[in-house]
């Protein structure tokens, strides 16, 4: 009997066990809070419309605050991507949705590295090790690929923190992944602004517009491109 306790009173002040109860409870409570509770009225695009005209000059960063608070919630990052682009037009939406976007990602990777790869780590053990190290050495392809198919993007960012991938790998492989997807969504909702605020409804049948939708369309099949481009690779 007071072996046992002092196995679990050695488990429990582990630090990687520690780390790894408070990521699991920072990831459920993230849920719960933008789920289950009033918090998430304040991520709908009405509430940051409202809170970006007070903002004033300052609503960009503003707007590249809460997408880096937002993405460590759980909030899904095309929610936030759009409304940036309803906000702020197609190319500077395009600019700050990128920047939340990839400084979010930054935010909820070190969350993912600092609480949950040291316990990670600890259950890897040497059949699995190979794996980890080879993803280590591939990072940046590793990064970049995931990214193009389009993986809940927080999840993604914290599951690849408790990997060896490396900080700059990820930071660059990340910057890179999500230009393309940003871009597109941020053009397309930026046409339907501009459509919108100048009553010029000729855009919606403009070369444009046509561009936009074959954008999209195309978007819809990249994931199946890197996936067969990754698969003729290996």
């Amino acid at each position: 009997m007071n072996s046992t306790i002092r196995k679990l009173s050695r488990i429990a002040y582990n630090p990687a066990v520690l780390k790894a109860v408070i990521f699991l409870l920072f990831i459920v409570a993230a849920v719960i809070l933008i789920n289950f509770t009033p918090a998430q009225e304040y991520f709908s695009d009405e509430a940051l419309e409202r809170l970006m005209k007070r903002a004033g000059i300052w609503a960009p960063i503003v707007y590249v605050a809460v997408y880096i608070i937002g993405v460590c919630l759980f909030v899904p990052a095309t929610l936030l991507t759009v409304v940036g682009a309803a906000i702020f037009g197609a190319y500077w939406g395009f600019l700050y949705a990128w920047a939340g976007a990839l400084l979010g990602g930054v935010a909820s990777f070190l969350i993912g590295r600092t609480l949950g790869r040291q316990f990670a780590q600890s259950l890897i053990g040497n059949r699995l090790k190979k794996y980890d190290d080879a993803i280590e050495r591939n990072g940046f392809a590793t990064v970049l690929y995931l990214r193009l198919i389009y993986l809940h993007f927080t999840v993604m960012n914290m599951g690849i923190g408790l990997t060896k991938i490396k900080f700059w790998d990820y930071f660059f492989g990340t910057a890179l992944g999500i230009v393309l997807g940003t871009f597109i969504f941020t053009y397309f909702v930026g046409l339907l602004r501009e459509a919108w605020i100048t009553g010029n409804w000729e855009i919606l049948i403009s070369v444009k517009m046509f561009f936009s939708i074959c954008l999209v369309i195309f978007l819809l099949f990249v994931p199946k491109i890197a996936k067969k481009i990754k698969g003729e690779s290996e």
